[in-house]
Formats: C-alpha cells, structure tokens, sequence
C-alpha cells in the first residue's frame, strides 16, 4: 500500500479519547441542553401565546365565513334561515324498556 494516498490509512494522526476530552464533549452536551431549557422557559409561553392567537383568529374567520350565508337580508331586515318556529318536536320518542343490571 505504499501507492496509496487515500484518507482511510492515516494512522500517524489517530485521535485517543482522553478523559478530559470526553468530560469536555459531555459537560458541551450538558449545557446545550440546560441552556436550552431555559430558554424554552422563559420564550415559551411568549411562543405559544402567539401561535394560539394565531390560531384563533383563523378559527373566527372560518367562523365568520361561515355563518354568513347562513342567514339572508330582506330590505332592512336581518332574518335567519333556520328559525325555531319551523322546527317541529317529535314528543313520541319510543317505547320505554325496564332492565336489571347483571352482577
């Protein structure tokens, strides 16, 4: 292999994974990890307070986009298509049926 200068062979240059370094690389992880959950505490409610008034205004525009040809205007007059006084009440709603609950 001594015609071969690729990546793969370098061995004069291996790292060895000393305490300190692994100490280092974990305390690293440790305080990414800390300092972003601090950060989500305090900026997290600031988020969600946006996203849900986002949210909601996109619901009350459905809404209003909604109820809107539910109702129609005659001269001055707002009227609503679905009045209480077209509805009429079934009062036979059906056969009362007695049962004993098994223990």
């Amino acid at each position: 292999m001594s015609g071969y200068n690729g990546n793969f062979a370098k061995t004069e240059e291996m790292y060895e994974a000393s305490f300190a370094s692994i100490l280092k690389t974990v305390l690293i992880i440790l305080l990414i990890y800390f300092g972003f959950k601090i950060i989500i505490k305090f900026f997290g409610p600031l988020i969600l307070k946006y996203f849900l008034k986002k949210i909601g205004n996109k619901f009350q525009q459905q809404f209003n986009q909604q109820s809107q040809p539910d109702s129609k205007q005659k001269g001055d007059e707002f009227t609503d298509k679905k009045s209480p006084s077209n509805m009429k009440s079934n009062k036979k709603v059906g056969e009362y049926i007695d049962y004993e609950e098994i223990d």
